[in-house]
């Protein structure tokens, strides 16, 4: 149900955005950005840099969308800040203060507000505080009187609740819009839910929450539609349409009158703020002042929500039912094929079940080497030798849209345990033929993985993190843990423990970990391997008193000590994990399996 608002046809000069909208629909303009795109013909001319060297172009667009109806304009400021401006502070001034001039003359004729846009901020340095860059451009603004402020195409909440609150103590009276950007199905970049990111920023200081980019308006409504808005300002500023790019130029072509209609249900949904975003252009404002010409502003009641998600009983996971029960769990990882050939991979798995191993764990292309897909092989185990496993998901090769359909898969063919990494970085010299991805990091994508999980599927995964017991900064590797943690991952793997400061390492991750552990082993199988395994690979470190006892020994005598090694090893650690994660050195699957029988 919804409460509608009296309407009052009083004079506009002298109100705030507050009072406006007690009684009104705000009206915003459109797509500066692309807008310019499209109506100026300098090659290599930012939006943004426009505001000093061509004003008047940017003050005609102010105007054209002001003559249609838009009630409030946005500065031509998205992208001016230090990090897009490499550290240039003065220029980040000039800018800001050039544009809030060309926005405030415009809007003085037709008694509009101007609102500060502040775009998001990416691209920090780990040394860079996301808040302190959003406070230097807030204070060019607030050096020029700005009172109302517009934080847009968002993907999380980082600095946010800081940066309103900070204006809020500045300035008391100010109006703060805070609106993200999420996909059709209302993920952002980062992974995470529109009623989530809504939900974080409730108790800020922010008066008005949205969504604005990346979606068309319908897809916008449909989304708005699913989600709980209520005692939430909502704003809404969709793009026209989706583009298409011809001649590595982006053109939207959406239909001005279907925008406007769809723009209508939005108010009619309870949209307080309504504009456009990239592709819409003045004659997209006209139409939608012409359909909401007699429409009342509408306060949003609760109404109830349905999920179409619905009930089932999630797969059963043997792993996860042992694991819960305080059993000692057996994970082993087997390296998958670097061809098309399986045979080998399948039977060394048949083997290892056989030998009493609970989980098959497979690696996600490891050193960002392509191997066949972890996810696939997953599947083909859960299906062939009903036996769980936990494929490896690394952040390096899927955007979130390829990562969110990998993950049906694996729930619809029963998978319900996964191994979340960010991974290895493509090899510098290859970098220009394969690009690595990035969306995420394994942080983000365990909380995208929860989310998804809550909102789109019968039940959940359980989602595993690495832990490197040989971290030299092991303070730091506890810390990301405890993150992972609460962004939803339930246990951790961790790096082979073949030295004393690795169980020790172990034993303080069991004090302060509120989560599941399993102790890495891998068995050196020989003096060249140890070395090797010391001097090379990142995260294993390997005792120089272990590496002396495969001195002189053959192949025969090295894995009797790789099976006595690793079972002591086994032993030592039992105290301290929930399980062991064994890791398969050179497709030896008859040495793990030897291992596991002696163990255990």
């Amino acid at each position: 149900m919804y409460i509608y608002a009296a309407i009052t046809r009083k004079n506009n000069n002298n109100m705030t955005v507050r009072e406006y909208l007690e009684n009104n629909i705000l009206l915003f303009d459109g797509g500066m950005g692309t807008y310019f795109s499209q109506k100026n013909y300098r090659q290599g001319m930012s939006c943004e840099l426009a505001a000093l060297h061509q004003p008047e172009l940017i003050s005609e667009i102010h105007k054209e969308y002001l003559k249609v109806g838009a009630k409030a304009i946005k500065t031509d400021t998205f992208a001016v800040n230090r990090v897009v401006f490499q550290g240039d502070e003065d220029l980040v001034h000039r800018t800001t203060a050039a544009a809030w001039k060309l926005a405030k003359d415009a809007a003085a004729e037709y008694d509009a507000y101007v609102f500060a846009d502040i775009g998001t901020i990416s691209g920090l340095s780990e040394e860079q505080n996301i808040f302190e860059e959003y406070q230097f451009v807030a204070d060019c603004f607030l050096e020029q009187g700005a009172q109302n402020f517009l934080f847009e195409t968002n993907a999380g909440t980082e600095g946010l609740p800081e940066i309103t609150a900070y204006i809020r103590e500045k300035v008391p009276s100010a109006y703060i819009i805070v609106s993200f950007a999420v996909q059709a199905d209302g993920y952002s970049r980062e992974g995470v839910w529109a009623g989530d990111l809504f939900s974080e920023m409730q108790s800020s200081s922010a008066d008005a929450l949205g969504l604005n980019c990346v979606c068309g308006a319908r897809h916008m409504l449909e989304l708005v539609q699913k989600l709980d808005h209520e005692g939430i300002t909502l704003s809404l500023m969709p793009n026209a349409g989706y583009p298409t790019v011809i001649n590595n130029r982006t053109y939207y072509d959406g239909d001005p009158m279907y925008f406007a209609s769809q723009i209508r249900e939005m108010a009619a949904e309870g949209a307080a703020i309504v504009g456009g975003c990239c592709g819409t252009m003045p004659v997209h404002i006209e139409m939608v002042k012409k359909e909401l010409q007699e429409v009342q502003r509408i306060v949003p009641g609760k109404k109830e929500r349905v999920s179409r998600i619905p009930a089932a009983e999630a797969a059963e996971s043997l792993f996860w039912n042992k694991l819960q029960a305080g059993e000692k769990v057996i994970a082993v990882e087997l390296d998958s094929p670097a061809d098309a050939n399986m045979v080998k991979f399948m039977k060394g798995a048949w083997e290892l079940k056989g030998a009493g191993a609970d989980i098959i764990t497979i690696a996600d292309c490891p050193i960002a080497r392509a191997r066949m897909d972890s996810s696939l092989l997953a599947c083909k185990i859960r299906r062939e030798l009903s036996m769980d496993a936990l494929p490896h998901m690394t952040c390096r090769d899927r955007n979130l849209n390829a990562t969110k359909a990998l993950l049906f898969g694996l729930y619809a063919e029963g998978v319900r345990n996964i191994l979340l990494i960010t991974g290895d970085p493509i090899p510098t010299a290859e970098r220009d033929e394969v690009k690595s991805v990035y969306q995420f990091n394994s942080r983000k994508l365990a909380a995208f993985v929860t989310s998804l999980a809550k909102k789109s599927l019968p039940g959940p995964f359980h989602l595993f993190g690495a832990l490197n017991v040989n971290a030299r900064n092991f303070d730091v590797q506890l810390r990301l843990a405890k993150e992972k943690t609460e962004k939803g991952m339930v246990g951790f793997l961790t790096q082979p423990i073949l030295t004393e400061q690795a169980f020790e390492n172990l034993k303080r991750a069991r004090e302060e970990l509120d989560a599941y552990l399993l102790g890495g082993i891998i068995p050196v199988v020989s003096e060249r391997n140890a070395r090797f395994m010391d001097s090379e690979i990142n995260g294993i470190n390997v005792d120089p008193k272990i590496t002396e006892l495969y001195a002189g020994k053959n192949r025969a005598e090295a894995e009797e000590l790789a099976v006595e090694i690793s079972t002591e090893i086994m032993r030592r650690i039992s105290p301290y994990v929930d399980g062991y994660y064994l890791m398969t050195p050179f497709g030896r699957t008859g040495l793990i399996a030897r291992i596991i029988e002696a163990g255990v």
